[in-house]
């Protein structure tokens, strides 16, 4: 068995059925039988359960695990691991979707570069279906580690080597963020990284629903998880740069949830703000000059009345209807040539 993928499913009965026909679309006989599919029903209150049970009587290549009581993202990932067979696993949302043909090239392109990680390229699809280019996908032009750490770090934009999460003993932890100490640390640890040229994920975005658009104290989890993160990388004894690069990657993460209204009740605000604050001081490297901007020198004054007044600002600027002059070029235009390399 090459590849297993897991689902973890909770309340998206109305999505479910779209993701599963999608990692079967366009799969030969062959193929088929080098992939699993291992959904892990996380107790949800809809009829995903029947719905998996339903779907797995007529598709031999899908088992269901059933949870006795909701766990959370990250540990129904888990728990789907634990009974994943093969060589490799990709963890896939239920309320997102691939392309057709996209597993037959995934595989294709793990039996040629037997990589630690595969990471592919994704479109984020909004709800009224307008397709958009992530940000970040124009860092899949370089395999360095350093770039490749800008890469919007969730799960699903990377097929990993079972036997690498073995070597590392590395799953996901309990709660929200739960990409974040298993992202990283499977790029920093991979002797081995390619990169497959080729839209293999389609990310909903904006879902009622999704804890990206929940307002929730629950956000506040994030900070756990960058110390569980710079933990594990702490005991790695890391170069300088990389603990920059993390630390610089960590409060722009951070500084996105406190900007962002469909995640903070704005009376929470100035507390996210103070601990950003916190978890600066607390793991800023010795030497470290802010290359972040002026939001950077905001958290690192702890000074929330000028973040607020700056943030204000930028938000009238925005909703100014007048064009800016200048336009970004799509990325979605730009050739990326399919790279396999070592990471130095």
């Amino acid at each position: 068995m090459l590849l297993s993928v897991v689902v973890p499913v909770y309340a998206v009965e109305g999505y479910l059925y779209q993701c599963l026909e999608s990692i079967r679309a366009g799969l030969s006989p062959a193929d088929t039988a080098a992939v699993e599919v291992i959904a892990v029903d996380d107790a949800s209150p809809d009829s995903c359960g029947d719905m998996l049970d339903s779907y797995a009587a007529r598709h031999g290549d899908l088992r269901v695990v059933h949870l006795s009581q909701n766990v959370g993202l990250g540990l129904a990932r888990n728990a789907g691991l634990a009974e994943a067979r093969g060589e490799y696993v990709w963890f896939v949302d239920s309320d997102d979707w691939l392309p057709a043909g996209s597993v037959t090239e995934v595989l294709t392109a793990l039996r040629r570069d037997e990589p630690d990680v595969l990471l592919i390229d994704h479109l984020r699809v909004h709800e009224n279906g307008r397709l958009e280019v992530d940000a970040s996908s124009h860092v899949l032009q370089d395999t360095s580690l350093p770039s490749l750490l800008r890469l919007q770090h969730t799960a699903w934009n990377r097929v990993v080597r079972r036997g690498l999460l073995t070597e590392l003993d590395l799953r996901f932890q309990p709660g929200w963020y739960e990409d974040v100490p298993f992202s990283n640390p499977v790029l920093i640890a991979a002797k081995r990284v390619s990169v497959l040229d080729r839209v293999c994920y389609h990310y909903r975005v904006g879902r009622l629903g999704a804890i990206t658009a929940t307002r929730s104290d629950r956000h506040f989890e994030a900070f756990d998880q960058y110390d569980r993160m710079l933990a594990w990388v702490a005991a790695r004894d890391p170069e300088p740069w990389l603990r920059h690069q993390l630390f610089t990657l960590m409060v722009n993460h951070l500084l996105v949830v406190a900007g962002n209204d469909g995640r903070l009740h704005p009376r929470r605000r100035r507390a996210f703000f103070k601990r950003i604050a916190a978890h600066y001081r607390r793991y800023q490297p010795a030497g470290h000059v802010p290359d972040g901007g002026i939001k950077h020198c905001l958290v690192r004054l702890n000074s929330y009345p000028m973040y607020a007044g700056l943030r204000h600002a930028y938000r009238i600027v925005k909703s100014d209807p007048e064009p800016s002059p200048a336009v970004r070029p799509s990325l979605a235009s730009s050739p990326r040539p399919a790279q396999a390399a070592p990471i130095r």
